[in-house]
């Protein structure tokens, strides 16, 4: 795996069918809800389909059955911590093949303790609060405690 391998379309396609809708198939994710951001890869028409196949009106992507608000990292869990937290671990132990990188991803997110969603979730409902309060402005400063 090289450093200056860049994510595309057709590789994130690659990398939905061959690597994250197996492993969703040990699982019942009949309830599972799918969200992306908007970059190109995530939006092309042709991922759009994929991820519509295979989660139906359960996306939540910029163009896909529910759209996502431009510029709503303060309120995506994902965006405000899970990517930077999951990142600095799968990556801490410089992964050289693209199993190494899988094993390790598997690894962090089958380590992340049910407490640590739930605090996520608290900070997730303190932000809304925050953004209703506020009318819809953008927060002056992060707001993550764990």
């Amino acid at each position: 795996m090289k450093a200056t391998t860049l994510v595309n379309g057709d590789r994130y396609r690659a990398m939905i069918t061959n690597f994250c809708i197996p492993e969703l198939n040990n699982h019942d994710v009949q309830e599972l809800w799918f969200q992306e951001d908007g970059a190109t890869c995530h939006t092309a028409r042709a991922t759009i389909d994929l991820l519509k196949d295979t989660f139906g009106d359960r996306l939540i992507s910029r163009f896909g059955p529910v759209n996502w608000p431009p510029r709503s990292c303060e309120l995506t869990p994902l965006d405000y911590f899970l990517w930077c937290y999951v990142k600095s671990l799968v990556y801490a132990d410089k992964p050289q093949t693209l199993d190494h990188l899988e094993d390790n991803i598997r690894r962090v997110i089958a380590d992340i303790w049910p407490q640590m969603l739930e605090k996520v979730i608290e900070n997730w409902t303190s932000r809304l609060d925050y953004i209703r309060a506020s009318r819809g402005s953008h927060m002056p400063e992060i707001i993550f405690k764990m």
